[in-house]
């Protein structure tokens, strides 16, 4: 048995549910495939949302009807040697009125509820449904076939959001194998606290939410942490570079318990209920790693598109794989109206996505993938931070030096000239 579709959208994370909603939104026949039984079963991230246009764009006032749990209004940088931290705060009293400027979000509930507004726009959403395979016709893909489902899903475009090891934009030969060098691995913990306490603990007063990011992992690890204050939970977690991980040898589990034990962590989460375990693959290669995006009768958005950035104080996703999800929707419409749905009608989606702040940034920030693997940028500066603080604090009766003077002779004694003035240009063209 075949079923026809204008739009097969395989994946029904924030891009492929965005894609579908706006489809919908114009009348088209749309069939949303996601393989686990409900829309977030499968999918994990950090759980921070941003104030992202192509949402508020389709659910305008967005914050008042999805189910968020806080909106950020503190935001902490905190740098970690395993017995100290050296912490930037920064609240803003704009960032407590609306439209927020981010939300911590729980991925389970708000995709069921993204999802859900496709539905309720007319998409067809079919759950437990694993796209194992492309079909061709013609020499452009027109469906795909379903794991354990008799026949074939038929469309005029298939629009792949099925994550960042997506086999379907692999079967279009529109990606190779990725590289260690280009992945991260997610770990999260999500633990259960009573709201008064979340709020006591963090100085939060109603829906006000704390965003935490800690760089220096236990061990050396590449790769940084996180803490987001939930309504009544938290989720503390890490990203740790794959190379970085597989070379030490250590399982992600002891990386974040190490993380757990930490003083400054520790005090955060005491008393916290485990609740849930989840771990991620993240695309990490940069703007060099992105793929072509785009092929007859078919294109790729989210992370299967490597859409996903670090500044090296921002990892930048979710809101990315919303926007190309709308750009790729934008194109399937223009597709449709003009039944054209060539390699060059779809190419319309890459020229969107250039001009859009998605791929701008990507370019902006191409130089922070360098940065990233820089291994001091994890310990030895952490560490030469803290002994600065500590000197700069320390009250034992002898003379006081002053500030620069006492950097410099830290940084020298930590690292050598040549390699400080090396990560120092690293460092300066990735953020300046």
């Amino acid at each position: 048995m075949v079923q026809y579709f204008d739009v097969i959208v395989v994946g029904a994370g924030p891009a492929g549910s965005v894609t579908a909603l706006k489809l919908a939104r114009r009348g088209l026949n749309v069939c949303l495939l996601e393989r686990g039984g409900r829309p977030g079963a499968k999918n994990m991230f950090g759980g921070l949302l941003h104030n992202t246009p192509a949402l508020n764009d389709l659910v305008p006032s967005f914050w008042e009807k999805a189910p968020l749990e806080r909106h950020v209004y503190k935001k902490v940088l905190a740098f970690m040697t395993p017995e100290s931290a050296v912490s930037l705060t920064f609240e803003n009293e704009k960032f407590d009125q609306p439209p927020y400027n981010g939300y911590t979000v729980l991925r389970p509930v708000f995709d069921s509820w993204l999802a859900d507004e496709a539905v309720k726009a007319g998409a067809t959403l079919l759950c437990d449904c694993t796209a194992d395979d492309l079909v061709a016709e013609d020499g452009k893909i027109a469906g795909v076939t379903v794991k354990g489902r008799d026949g074939e899903l038929r469309a005029n475009i298939v629009i792949v959001a099925d994550g960042v090891l997506s086999l379907l934009a692999k079967q279009a030969g529109l990606r190779a194998d990725f590289l260690p060098s280009n992945m991260g691995v997610g770990v999260k913990l999500l633990l259960g606290l009573p709201e008064a306490t979340i709020n006591e603990r963090f100085h939060l007063v109603r829906d006000q939410a704390a965003d935490i990011a800690f760089l220096g992992i236990p061990g050396g690890i590449r790769g940084g942490s996180f803490l987001y204050t939930n309504r009544e939970s938290i989720s503390v977690g890490m990203v740790m570079h794959l190379d970085s991980l597989k070379e030490s040898g250590k399982a992600p589990y002891d990386i974040l318990e190490d993380l757990l034990q930490h003083p400054q962590v520790r005090r955060l989460i005491k008393g916290a209920e485990s609740l849930e375990y989840s771990a991620h693959l993240v695309p990490e290669g940069g703007i060099r790693a992105v793929p072509k995006v785009y092929t007859d009768g078919m294109m790729v958005v989210g992370d299967a598109a490597g859409l996903c950035y670090t500044n090296g104080i921002n990892l930048e996703g979710i809101n990315l794989a919303m926007t190309s999800g709308a750009l790729a929707a934008e194109t399937a419409i223009a597709a449709v109206e003009s039944r054209d749905y060539s390699d060059s009608m779809l190419s319309l989606y890459k020229r969107k996505l250039d001009e859009s702040f998605v791929m701008k940034d990507m370019k902006k920030f191409k130089s922070a993938v360098g940065m990233m693997h820089i291994d001091r940028l994890y310990d030895t500066y952490p560490r030469i931070l803290s002994n600065i603080m500590k000197k700069v604090y320390k009250v034992d009766g002898t003379p006081r030096k002053k500030l620069l003077g006492l950097a410099r002779r830290e940084a020298l004694k930590e690292i050598g000239l040549k390699d400080f003035v090396a990560d120092g240009i690293k460092i300066g063209r990735a953020l300046l």
